[in-house]
């Protein structure tokens, strides 16, 4: 059984930076592809950024790419994202979530992911 447990969430003023970690248990690693949701109160979730198992490819929506940084340490089983230049916008609760497999190139629906945390809010004002 896989367990995410995100940390790093908090306010920010625009234009500032935060940085989220979303630490694993259970069997995950390089076979796991994952990825950072978010969702922002009476919107879908989005995929904001994904990364292959191994960390070989990653991917951004277009609302984050050049401001937000996905990347993993499969050594300590840790997920990270570097919020950049954030705007008032990025205001939402941020997800991890994983499931078993390398490739996300398509994997960009919540349905693709089996796994996910309990979410950690960023404020942007």
């Amino acid at each position: 059984q896989v367990q995410l447990v995100e940390s790093g969430g908090g306010s920010a003023q625009a234009g500032g930076s935060v940085t989220l970690s979303c630490a694993a248990s259970g069997s995950t690693g390089s076979r796991y592809y994952m990825a950072w949701f978010r969702q922002a109160p009476g919107k879908d979730r989005e995929a904001v950024a994904r990364i292959s198992g191994a960390g070989g490819d990653t991917y951004y929506a277009d609302s984050v790419k050049g401001r937000f940084t996905v990347s993993r340490d499969d050594a300590q089983q840790k997920l990270y994202l570097q919020l950049d230049n954030l705007k008032p916008e990025d205001t939402a609760k941020y997800y991890c979530a994983t499931a078993p497999g390398v490739s996300c190139t398509i994997r960009t629906s919540p349905s693709h992911y089996e796994y996910w945390g309990q979410g950690t809010q960023v404020t942007v004002s």
